[in-house]
């Protein structure tokens, strides 16, 4: 059963506007934006299939255009609303956490990074790059690696860190497997860029490792 032949107090769009988006299923707040399924599937249907395939809303918001291709009725036009819609998440964050220094908004910082780097099935080193106050000048990714490990060179760090004339810096870095969990490796990593960049005046401010749904500071854990 499609919108049409739902009552009209159970539609997606009349119960949001009546109710808030949180009165909505997933299935239904993603039929909203897919607006039509395909022959012999509703949109509910075609909206149920999508998140299957990816795992819910946090795997869809990591999923590339690409990905979406493989999803019989997800045609060009559907595929592109839903990048922009993730882009549009990304960006509200970037703006939040670019006008107020990020320990005003930790968690922000935490999303941010998750939607950046959260879905991806290679490891991914970035650095967020502050002005003296701590605001965010750029996200950086600086270095790319396998599925289970990349290679983090200091010199890039700290010359990429004075190209932007950065006052301090947050280390960033996914586990493709999903386990957020800091490595004795990743402790190392973070006290070498930490005596590197101190050389430069660059403070490092925290190491941040992300896996799937979830975000793990190092200085939260005391190991910074």
């Amino acid at each position: 059963m499609g919108p049409k032949q739902l009552p009209a107090d159970q539609r997606p769009r009349e119960k949001l506007l009546a109710r808030g988006p949180g009165a909505l299923a997933d299935t239904e707040l993603l039929a909203l934006l897919l607006r039509t399924g395909i022959a012999g599937h509703d949109v509910f249907a075609l909206s149920q299939q999508v998140l299957d395939r990816f795992g819910g809303f946090h795997g869809l918001l990591h999923a590339t255009p690409d990905d979406l291709k493989h999803i019989k009725g997800l045609g060009p036009a559907k595929r592109a609303e839903i990048a922009a819609v993730v882009e549009m998440a990304r960006r509200a964050l970037a703006q939040q956490i670019t006008a107020a220094p990020v320990f005003d908004a930790p968690a922000k910082v935490k999303d941010y990074l998750a939607l950046q780097l959260g879905g991806r099935t290679q490891e991914v080193f970035a650095v967020l790059f502050l002005d003296g106050q701590h605001r965010l000048i750029a996200l950086q990714e600086l270095f790319h690696g396998t599925l289970t490990q990349t290679s983090v060179y200091p010199r890039e760090v700290v010359k990429a860190a004075l190209a932007h004339n950065a006052g301090a810096v947050i280390l960033a870095h996914n586990h493709p497997s999903g386990v957020a969990e800091p490595s004795r490796a990743d402790e190392y990593l973070t006290a070498t860029l930490k005596s590197a960049l101190a050389l430069v005046d660059v403070r490092v401010l925290d190491h941040l490792v992300v896996g799937r749904g979830q975000v793990v500071s190092l200085a939260e854990r005391g190991l910074l």
